[in-house]
């Protein structure tokens, strides 16, 4: 998995909720892991963004496709 991915991200992502959800790591160790987890996020949510706007390039480039975004999803 290549790193920074959207999927090496949410790999990761997933791997420290397990190591919080266990409850064994100090309150500092914790905030750094949350930190660490919300940056994935954002890296995350940028690679998705970026994702949304090359498929709206493509179907602007192409008027047999249409695209319906999902404003709620």
């Amino acid at each position: 998995m290549k790193k920074d991915s959207f999927e090496y991200n949410i790999n990761e992502i997933d791997m420290i909720i397990e190591k919080l959800d266990k409850g064994e790591l100090s309150l500092d160790e914790s905030i750094k892991e949350y930190e660490k987890a919300m940056k994935l996020l954002k890296k995350s949510s940028d690679i998705l963004n970026k994702a949304e706007g090359k498929i709206i390039k493509v179907t602007s480039e192409n008027d047999n496709i249409q695209l319906e975004v999902d404003e709620n999803a």
